[in-house]
């Protein structure tokens, strides 16, 4: 991660304690998806990997797993649906882009979807897209990538009204997908790793 300055910037806001590396082959990643990714969102992969950030905003990992969410599609289930969103609320009319370039690595539970815009060959130059779905706009493009748009959500209160649907907790966690499910195993509440009330 102390390649990556983005990163450390937000794991001095949020807790990396249960966060797992994903160990994930990033060429098999480029081969399915015919790009690399962003070097923050791979330094996150390392330091927190795939889970829920303050409890309201999953980032998703870059390929299917069966055993980390219900469907084990990774990106491809939520980037269909933002490509339909921006469809569906007026494509270019609305954001003149290629939805081809729209690419989802996080959603909120307030249904929000978090993309990249990959319009630049470099991967660290994608700027970020909100597909907000009680934000106003409804798509935002941010000029930064995404572990500097999760600083921002999680330390700029007039920012965070803008581009999330939810309330975000005071104090900023982040739970692994791996840890969430040993806490299910376990028959605890797997956000908070405490039994059931």
């Amino acid at each position: 991660m102390d390649g990556n300055p983005r990163t450390a910037a937000l794991a001095q806001l949020v807790p990396a304690r249960h966060g797992v590396d994903e160990r994930i082959d990033w060429s098999t990643v480029e081969e399915i998806w015919g790009t690399r990714f962003p070097a923050d969102y791979v330094a996150f992969m390392e330091v927190y990997g795939a889970g829920q950030l303050s409890g309201e905003v999953g980032i998703l990992l870059p390929v299917p797993r069966t055993d980390a969410y219900f469907d084990g599609s990774g990106l491809r289930d939520e980037t269909e649906n933002a490509r339909g969103t921006w469809e569906m609320l007026g494509g270019r009319a609305a954001l003149d882009v290629d939805p081809g370039s729209i690419l989802a690595w996080g959603v909120t539970t307030g249904s929000d979807i978090y993309c990249w815009l990959t319009t630049d060959d470099d991967p660290d130059r994608w700027p970020v897209l909100v597909c907000g779905r009680h934000t106003s706009p409804a798509f935002q493009v941010h000029s930064f990538g995404m572990a500097e748009f999760l600083r921002r959500l999680l330390t700029d209160e007039e920012f965070q009204e803008e581009t999330i649907s939810v309330v975000l907790p005071k104090e900023p966690s982040f739970i692994n997908w791996l840890e969430q499910k040993r806490r299910w195993d376990a028959g605890l509440d797997p956000s908070t790793g405490e039994p059931w009330d």
